[in-house]
């Protein structure tokens, strides 16, 4: 995070403050953990958790907007180790679905551990910085990866997503390994299957959509298995495709109680359990007019990200 400039102005003159890592890691964590949704769009489920054979502890487990298992891990400064024990504590993860489950229902109940999206667990790598050579690895690993770098400015955190990768989708959706899914559930369409084989109109008007949510800074597009997500740190964007009603579906990381609602255009999903972004606004755009409407919403959404 090098490029990032701080600036103290006092009666118009500008004085440079330097950026610095926390003095324990211990103290990031923590500041993190407290705080974990409102900076990190990730609800806290446990700290330290203990992986038994697996000889580790995860430095914190969360469940994000979009109802997918994270593991975040912290390093006070740089090491190449942060990536590695995270990618060991995924592997723990993926052997004890039932153990994350039952976090889950602990702390949010039933509803929220049945909705678990087991296609496509999540890692965030939190360090004072990274080098390029983390930045190509992940690549290589093929794994959802985020890598999270911070700055401390006096009582200023900062956080910027330095690197991030999509990683490959399963059909494992909401139910362990030994847990019948419901019926159809397996051999359900991803989204890029729907858009390979909707009309040319709406996948011309998916590009129009696509487009204007990409023209912003810092947005990093992820094709997951059931949508697309756009996003800075926290996810302000997710979109399904309905051929048969001729609609995209925008999911928006907004308040509901903040927007002027419309009939069969926006609609709020808070407790539907929808695919994407949950607990927001759901608009859904069939013409480019409805793009030009939408666009004040997408605006909305992306600054909360």
């Amino acid at each position: 995070m090098s490029n990032l400039k701080v600036f103290r102005v006092r009666g118009g003159q500008a004085t440079e403050i330097s950026g610095t890592s926390v003095g324990m890691e211990r103290e990031l964590q923590t500041l993190i953990e407290a705080n974990m949704e409102a900076m990190l769009g990730i609800r806290f489920l446990a700290t330290e958790y203990r992986t038994g054979r697996h000889r580790g502890r995860v430095d914190s487990l969360g469940l994000d907007d979009s109802g997918t298992p994270v593991i975040v891990e912290y390093k006070r400064a740089r090491d190449q180790n942060v990536i590695n024990q995270a990618l060991s504590y995924l592997s723990w993860l993926h052997d004890h679905h039932h153990e994350f489950e039952s976090l889950v229902r602990e702390k949010y109940g039933a509803k929220a551990a049945e909705e678990i999206d087991w296609s496509n667990p999540r890692i965030v790598c939190i360090a004072g910085s990274f080098t390029h050579h983390d930045t190509v690895a992940i690549e290589m690993i093929g794994r959802r990866i985020d890598l999270v770098g911070y700055r401390v400015f006096d009582e200023v955190l900062t956080l910027q997503l330095v690197a991030s990768v999509a990683g490959a989708s399963s059909t494992a959706r909401g139910r362990t390994s030994n847990t019948p899914r419901p019926s159809g559930l397996s051999s359900a369409k991803s989204v890029q299957q729907y858009l390979d084989e909707c009309p040319q109109e709406l996948n011309d008007l998916y590009g129009d959509l696509d487009e204007l949510l990409l023209s912003y800074s810092d947005v990093h597009k992820e094709t997951q298995l059931h949508y697309i997500a756009y996003r800075r740190i926290k996810n302000f964007a997710t979109v399904r495709v309905q051929p048969r009603n001729q609609v995209l579906v925008v999911n928006l990381k907004l308040d509901p109680d903040t927007v002027e609602l419309q009939g069969g255009f926006s609609r709020d999903v808070r407790g539907l359990g929808c695919l994407g972004i949950r607990d927001g606004v759901e608009v859904r755009i069939g013409s480019r007019e409805d793009l030009d409407q939408a666009s004040g919403l997408f605006r909305r959404s992306i600054e909360v990200a």
